[in-house]
């Protein structure tokens, strides 16, 4: 028998929203997270599931989030404590972001937003001076207050092409330098590695640290299946048998015609004196087995070029903004540089999250600065990007001007911001995170 009432269409319930949760210590939500991580970067999901361990212990993820909807994690996130040298040398502290990920299944829901906004508060209120970040794609991250602020570059050499003496032995003696190269091993690498790193690290704006598991992995204590082969070490002493510069790399096997063709890839090559970069990379093109040099990400302007008789012989292959930077405390910021002469300038800084934004009285020496919150009229007006690039000497004032992303409120203003934030090399970060 037929009812008489209205019939009632079943609707389904509303999906409830995905669930952000923090994965610290939770080894089962880590080995999930990753493989939200990898999926994320459309890569293979499965991974080897052995390596977990090693990297759920080797990791900090006291600042590890992912958004999890229906037993999948669909986002993730972390933060960790960093430090980058800016001009004249200072470590300023940063908040660190890295596998930033959202599945394509749950994009333009506000999961990335909701994700770096709380990241940024909890840095802000920590008493992290700046975020930084590699950015994969360009058009995201400037929404979060980032900014470019230090390139990479790769080249490649042709070593026979670069007009060098065949009676080379590439000692340092070639060079007029004192000192010696020979080969280390992991183990000499892992010992000696990180104290030289720290008196590199201090010489180049944009350069970050490297903690201990960073060196475990570096020299295969840690080995993972996604790491690249197993390098070779060449390890610069000077007069005194003290270690100046390491040079780490590869090299991919290739004959042709019965002679050897070879493609020296350069992972890491740091120098803790210009004579100890000069020696290696002398070294490295010496090498009578190798035809070209891949050099890996070097400074944008890379003095390594004028090494060569014929520096057309070594070729930009890539070009690319690296490290971006996003300032959390501008007075800390700006306070934290040297600069080239004295002056004081006014800036206005606009943040689209309104976490370092504010008007601010730089006055600048090259012993120091000291900055403040100011109620003088503005010299210039510009965004959290812009100023990112221009305090780590990335950008020029008059550059940034001229395509429209700063507003000159002061005549001369714009002259002067040069004068005071220009350096004499564009800083170079060396390491992805």
């Amino acid at each position: 028998m037929a009812s008489d009432s209205p019939v009632q269409t079943p609707t389904a319930a509303a999906a409830p929203d995905p669930d952000i949760r923090a994965v610290g210590g939770d080894a089962d939500l880590f080995a999930q997270w990753l493989v939200g991580v990898r999926t994320g970067f459309n890569v293979p999901p499965g991974g080897d599931p052995k390596e977990a361990p090693d990297r759920f212990a080797g990791m900090d993820l006291s600042r590890t989030r992912g958004v999890f909807d229906e037993g999948r994690c669909v986002a993730t996130f972390r933060s960790f404590d960093q430090e980058l040298t800016a001009p004249g040398g200072k470590a300023v502290r940063a908040d660190a972001v890295t596998a930033v990920t959202v599945s394509s299944t749950h994009r333009r829901r506000g999961l990335l937003s909701r994700l770096m906004t709380e990241d940024l508060r909890a840095a802000r209120e920590r008493g992290d001076t700046v975020a930084t970040l590699i950015a994969a794609e360009y058009r995201i991250y400037g929404r979060y207050g980032f900014g470019p602020a230090a390139s990479a570059t790769t080249l490649e050499i042709d070593t026979a092409g670069a007009g060098l003496d065949p009676r080379r032995t590439g000692r340092p003696e070639d060079l007029g330098l004192p000192g010696s190269i020979r080969f280390a091993d992991a183990e000499e690498v892992r010992k000696i590695g990180p104290e030289l790193h720290d008196r590199f690290r201090r010489l180049h704006p944009g350069a970050i640290d490297r903690d201990a598991f960073w060196w475990d992995r570096f020299t295969g204590v840690v080995r993972w299946s996604d790491d690249p082969p197993v390098f070779h070490h060449l390890l610069y002493t000077d007069a005194e048998g003290v270690p100046q510069g390491l040079a780490s790399y590869t090299i991919d096997e290739t004959w042709t015609h019965g002679r050897p063709d070879n493609l020296l890839k350069v992972r890491s090559l740091i120098g803790a004196t210009p004579a100890a970069e000069r020696a290696l990379w002398h070294h490295l093109c010496c090498n009578d087995w190798v035809s070209r040099i891949s050099t890996g990400k070097r400074y944008p302007e890379d003095p390594m070029v004028s090494l060569l008789p014929d520096p057309r012989a070594a070729r930009i292959t890539d070009q690319w903004d690296f490290l971006w930077v996003r300032p959390l405390d501008t007075a800390a910021m700006l306070s934290s540089r040297v600069y080239r002469t004295d002056g004081e300038l006014v800036v206005e800084v606009r943040d689209p999250l309104g976490l370092s934004d504010g008007r601010f009285l730089l006055t600048a020496s090259p012993e120091g600065a000291e900055c403040v919150p100011t109620d003088r009229s503005a010299d210039l007006t510009l965004d959290t990007g812009v100023l990112a690039g221009l305090w780590l000497g990335e950008r020029s004032a008059t550059l940034a001007h001229a395509a429209g992303e700063l507003d000159e409120e002061t005549p001369g203003a714009v002259v002067q911001a040069d004068l005071l934030l220009g350096t004499g090399r564009r800083p170079w970060c060396p390491d992805g995170f």
